[in-house]
């Protein structure tokens, strides 16, 4: 219930004692502040190394050949791996395998020209499924499909920066460019949200590279996606992939060297947890923050309880009750304590919603690649806020129960 006269009461003794009231609130708002600061940098460095899978898919296994480094079955080490379209076709028919692509290295820049406009870009060819290896986003026309993949046609899919150089604001969907002499038609344009250089990339089907530049059959790394698969059901995948290629390869299947396989799916479940579980270290950091916040309420409240016990016993004697003089404590208490918490909630989410923790990030020389869209859960901040609102008026409590305690006769003589 609303009492004019208490209030008044709590805002001429604050007006009394500023220094006091003032580094009360302080410890309550720079404990909210930096509550906050600490979940938004935890969230944006989560982000920044997000972002570094969004290249490639991240449920992803990715197998490339390499040498053997154990003898087996007779054979010496030292041989090396081939992988070729037979064990692309094979490992396709494995259970759990979602999309599958292989690719055949085209190594070097190409030159490319479409009528006077000339540069260089990579050349990379793969089959119809590696648009969902790689995150490749269709923006205009198709990716390559399996008719291109069987006829080996000569069509190309390109990225933005190869637009932009050879065609301007020119629409290339239908013509024709020269990559080293060969004539490839442009079937569709894409944009990719990892680095620039995937933005410079040409995709042409694996079956027309192997043709068009004395590759045969080869494969040099074939990669696939396992759906919603866990860690371990994705390491069961991989064992199956090992398990073909070792028999048919005849290697050792322990032989780490003669198959490099690295399993995405781990990888970045991994990092996951790493970075959940500094989020959580961060917020612990803050919620001790916090305490300390509470613990320098409890201390002044202490102070406050010490000094007004004479008023207590004024009080008491003219017949208020303990009750009435703990309330008194806890409201002075909670206001100093919601009050500030609003104040250090707001300057947080500012702090960061305006892009001052990430300029500091970077005037500091940290990576922006790896700090990003820095963000804090509302809920959980005005929650946070509340409990602190809830902890400080029990900190006002226990002095204030303890000056209710006293005698009239006693506080009266109180010095």
């Amino acid at each position: 219930m609303f009492e004019l006269d208490k209030w008044q009461e709590i805002f001429y003794t604050m007006k009394q004692n500023k220094l006091r009231s003032a580094i009360t609130a302080f410890n309550v708002a720079w404990g909210i502040f930096i509550l906050i600061i600490l979940m938004g940098f935890g969230s944006g460095f989560q982000n920044g190394v997000e972002h570094q899978f969004d290249d490639d898919a991240t449920n992803s296994i990715w197998i490339r050949p390499g040498q053997t480094s154990k003898p087996y079955n007779g054979i010496k080490p030292g041989r090396d791996i081939q992988f070729t379209n037979q064990d692309y076709d094979a490992i396709k028919q494995i259970p759990g395998i979602e999309y599958i692509t292989g690719r055949y290295y085209l190594t070097g820049e190409f030159t490319v020209h479409y009528k006077d406009n000339l540069s260089f870009f990579n050349v990379r060819s793969c089959h119809p499924d590696h648009q969902y290896l790689e995150r490749t986003i269709i923006t205009k026309g198709r990716f390559i499909n399996d008719t291109d993949q069987a006829e080996k046609r000569k069509v190309a899919v390109i990225g933005e920066k190869v637009i932009k150089v050879l065609f301007g604001h020119e629409d290339p969907i239908g013509k024709y460019i020269d990559v080293n002499g060969i004539q490839y038609k442009v079937v569709g344009t894409f944009k990719d949200e990892g680095s620039e250089f995937e933005q410079k990339v040409i995709y042409i089907p694996i079956s027309t590279a192997q043709i068009a530049y004395g590759g045969s059959n080869r494969v040099h790394i074939i990669m696939v996606t396992v759906g919603n698969a866990n860690v371990a059901e994705s390491k069961i995948i991989e064992g199956k992939i090992l398990d073909y290629l070792s028999t048919k390869h005849n290697f050792d299947p322990t032989d780490k060297k003669a198959v490099r396989i690295f399993n995405a799916v781990e990888n970045y479940t991994q990092f996951i947890n790493l970075f959940k579980g500094i989020r959580l270290f961060l917020f612990i950091v803050g919620v001790f923050t916090l305490i300390a916040g509470v613990v320098g309420v409890s201390n002044i409240m202490l102070i406050v309880a010490k000094e007004r016990t004479k008023e207590v016993g004024v009080r008491k004697a003219i017949g208020a009750t303990p009750g009435s003089i703990i309330g008194l404590f806890l409201q002075e208490s909670m206001f100093i304590t919601l009050v500030a918490g609003y104040i250090g909630l707001v300057a947080g989410f500012s702090f960061i919603e305006t892009g001052t923790l990430s300029s500091l990030m970077e005037g500091f020389g940290f990576p922006m690649d790896f700090f990003i869209r820095p963000q804090v859960n509302l809920s959980g901040a005005i929650a946070a806020t509340l409990v602190l609102a809830v902890f400080g008026s029990l900190a006002g409590f226990f002095p204030a129960r303890t000056a209710a305690k006293v005698e009239p006769i006693e506080a009266l003589k109180d010095e």
